[in-house]
């Protein structure tokens, strides 16, 4: 039977393997169809050193009817990943809008499913990207496979994201300064989904300053959050699961 902690460790054995390369990334990203199960992988950059990068599974003709229907203006995943940080369940935006819906019931009848997972990724220097998986599923199926595999792929949103960012800027990052054993520990804790005062209390010290550890690795590592500090430190081999 294959296990949650299987599905990562088979993507971060395909991400380890892959070239630095337009191909390579879209190779990655397809390969998370047949890992999760799931029928489309999207990744998405807006802005990526000042100019736009994507890798994705939807058939092309599907891009196309999308920009040239001008859906950006409806669309309400990526309203919400405007404003919003955290991973969006599609099930919870507001499709309420008649032309949300006409759009969703267009893009149903061009081979995508009904439900969605969306994870915005910001930068400095107004750098975006969008994650996504797409499935047709029933609601409780879907909310079962988020339940076991959400935090799975919002790492994997950041591995992706980095992958980018290193093809299209190879020399934009350097290996990571040596992190302390604290903040190995810390990272290694949350990599392995333990809250914050699991960590804590598993490294006897209080929350505040398992928050400095982090932040500090956070700093180190050149990360833009948490789950970023521990998809970079797994990518370099600096923790594992």
């Amino acid at each position: 039977m294959v296990t949650v902690a299987d599905r990562l460790e088979s993507f971060l054995e395909k991400q380890a393997q892959t070239e630095n390369s337009q191909q390579g990334l879209q190779t990655l990203v397809e390969s998370l169809r047949e890992i999760y199960g799931v029928e489309h992988a999207v990744y998405h950059a807006v802005n990526l050193c000042g100019a736009p990068y994507a890798a994705l599974t939807y058939d092309s003709s599907w891009v196309e009817h999308y920009l040239d229907s001008n859906y950006i203006q409806v669309d309400p995943v990526v309203g919400a990943a405007r404003t919003q940080f955290m991973p969006m369940d599609w099930r919870r935006l507001n499709w309420s809008a008649r032309p949300a819906r006409a759009f969703l019931a267009d893009s149903i009848d061009h081979g995508l499913g009904n439900q969605g997972y969306s994870v915005p990724i910001r930068g400095p220097n107004g750098q975006f990207a969008l994650f996504t998986i797409n499935q047709r599923a029933r609601d409780p199926d879907w909310g079962g496979f988020l339940r076991e595999a959400g935090r799975d792929l919002l790492l994997i949103s950041h591995f992706i994201h980095q992958k980018a960012f290193d093809i299209v800027a190879p020399d934009g990052r350097a290996r990571p300064t040596q992190l302390s054993p604290r903040e190995l520990d810390a990272l290694h804790y949350l990599a392995a989904g333990q809250s914050r005062q699991r960590v804590a209390e598993a490294l006897h010290i209080s929350e505040h300053t398992l928050r400095v550890y982090v932040d500090s690795a956070r700093y180190k590592l050149n990360a833009l959050n948490t789950t970023h500090a521990v998809a970079v430190a797994m990518a370099h081999g600096l923790i594992n699961l």
